[in-house]
């Protein structure tokens, strides 16, 4: 195989980027078949073309980030972007993976401040960090992608977004160490269909909730998704922390989902401190409401399929649950049964209830 491993690289994407940026109509900035070490780069605008980044051959990233950038390739202020062609995107995450020292771990593709923009048909394997990260970004679709790390990879969240709005996500693989999707402060009004998820740690809303300068997480739907062999599936996760202001999770709607040997199905946590450190808990200032679970169904590894921690000072509001039906994986169901906890939840319970709902 040959590697193109030119040190003007980087200088050269980025004339060929500014020729594109500049040009009238429609411009397209193609990268062909091969593989390329790529240093961390920015496509920034705003272009008076449309441009449409095309992907062809491999990126490969650097083992040793040689910046202080924390994403690899990064595009910026930019509108009716496309990124397509069917390319990978190697992260080089194995050789990365717990090192302690020297520059961070680089995210794999980034978009802050982008609107209007469809990204589709991208490999992305092995990010050091998450592999798709959106930023204060609006109206853009994600499709067919396959995104790909092992179990044991940490904190490579397969697409990760924060105060955005108007994100679709649909007919992607992903299989990763950490969230599949991982909605974060400010996210809202999110279609997220057709996703496969396995292994990884479900698909996200949160974690928040820590800090003071936090935004409402709404309008979210997830419909059709299936998870195999993850540690969590439908997530809410706030941390134990007093806010001076009202911050709130609200209409959320999970639909139609497929559930196969997952250790934790469906988990509102508002106690979430995985490092333990969290000190005298308090109770989430984080108002949790209007959720919807309909027609989930399949096995569980754990013995609780339904969890349902929600804050003793802002209790869940109108939860609701419509036909689940969960079981014990194989045979297991004979010796010990499925259960459910609730704690500080106010809801309602409709059609099939396997275990049976708890409030």
């Amino acid at each position: 195989m040959d590697y193109y491993f030119s040190h003007s690289l980087v200088k050269a994407f980025l004339t060929a980027w500014r020729d594109a940026c500049k040009a009238r109509g429609r411009a397209s900035f193609v990268i062909p078949k091969g593989t390329y070490l790529l240093n961390p780069i920015v496509f920034t605008g705003p272009c008076r073309a449309l441009i449409t980044f095309e992907l062809k051959g491999t990126l490969l990233a650097p083992i040793n980030n040689p910046s202080s950038d924390t994403t690899w390739i990064n595009f910026r202020y930019l509108d009716r972007l496309t990124v397509n062609g069917g390319g990978t995107l190697d992260g080089h995450g194995a050789s990365a993976w717990g090192r302690k020292s020297g520059n961070p771990l680089l995210m794999g593709m980034g978009f802050a401040f982008v609107n209007n923009t469809n990204v589709n048909n991208i490999n992305s394997i092995n990010s050091q960090n998450a592999h798709i990260s959106m930023f204060q970004c609006e109206n853009i679709t994600l499709s067919r992608l396959t995104i790909s790390a092992p179990s044991h990879s940490p904190n490579t969240d397969g697409i990760k977004m924060a105060k955005s709005k108007g994100i679709n996500i649909k007919n992607v693989h992903i299989a990763t160490g950490d969230d599949c999707i991982a909605m974060i402060t400010g996210t809202k009004n999110v279609n997220i269909s057709n996703v496969y998820c396995g292994p990884g740690h479900g698909i996200s809303i949160g974690s928040f909730g820590s800090n003071t300068d936090e935004f409402d997480i709404q309008d979210i739907s997830v419909k059709s998704c299936t998870f195999n062999g993850t540690s969590h599936g439908l997530r809410i996760k706030t941390w134990p922390s007093a806010l001076n202001h009202p911050l709130k999770a609200s209409n959320i709607v999970y639909e139609d989902i497929t559930i196969i040997d997952v250790d934790h199905p469906i988990n509102i946590d508002q106690e979430y401190c995985p490092d333990n450190k969290c000190g005298n808990k308090v109770s989430s200032g984080v108002k949790i409401s209007n959720v919807s679970y309909r027609n989930v169904r399949g096995t569980c590894k754990g013995d609780v399929a339904i969890n349902f921690k929600c804050s003793a000072s802002n209790p869940c509001q109108n939860i609701s649950l419509e036909n689940i039906d969960l079981e014990r994986r194989g045979h297991h169901h004979r010796k010990k049964p499925l259960k459910n906890l609730c704690s500080n939840v106010h809801g309602a319970s409709h059609g099939k209830q396997q275990p049976a709902a708890c409030f």
